[in-house]
């Protein structure tokens, strides 16, 4: 029943969110899942790199990487998505929620312990405060990276690395 009001109420924020979208919400298909929180979407003829919104999965090489990218492809490679854009990164990629099905698949990484919130980034509210809440249930359930004993978050893993 739990689950049932998370994925209403995510679905909701998901429409809220696409009224108030700078730009017009579109449909395609995911031809590649690049990693947990990247893919390619064929939208008509072009093909289009997407970066979930306010989330960040682990990187190639930080544990449950893999994990996180099979996760995002197990749900989405190959089908037919809404993407609702909310800005451009830097990289010129489109940053947007991702729903399938009625599930948004940004909420949905976070719910299974495969991404955490990007609070750098995540700032449409009521949905970061959602996602939030999903990152701490997952917590507390030790889903994903949270089996970890200590996880980094991709953004501090990066710099420890340059």
């Amino acid at each position: 029943m739990k689950l049932d009001k998370q994925r209403a109420l995510l679905g909701c924020l998901l429409v809220l969110l696409a009224w108030n979208a700078p730009a017009t919400a579109w449909e395609g298909t995911v031809t590649r899942v690049l990693d947990g929180d990247s893919l390619r979407v064929r939208q008509g003829g072009e093909l289009v790199t997407v970066r979930l919104y306010g989330i960040d999965c682990p990187e190639y090489g930080q544990p449950q990487w893999r994990k996180a990218k099979v996760a995002a492809g197990d749900m989405i490679q190959g089908k037919k998505v809404g993407v609702t854009p909310v800005d451009t990164d830097r990289y010129g990629r489109v940053v947007a929620l991702v729903d399938y099905r009625g599930r948004q698949i940004n909420g949905e990484l976070v719910r299974r312990g495969m991404a955490w919130v990007y609070p750098h980034y995540c700032k449409a509210q009521p949905l970061c405060r959602t996602l939030e809440e999903l990152e701490q249930q997952a917590r507390d359930q030790r889903l994903g990276i949270w089996k970890e004993r200590s996880p980094v978050p991709p953004w501090v893993w990066k710099h420890g690395k340059q």
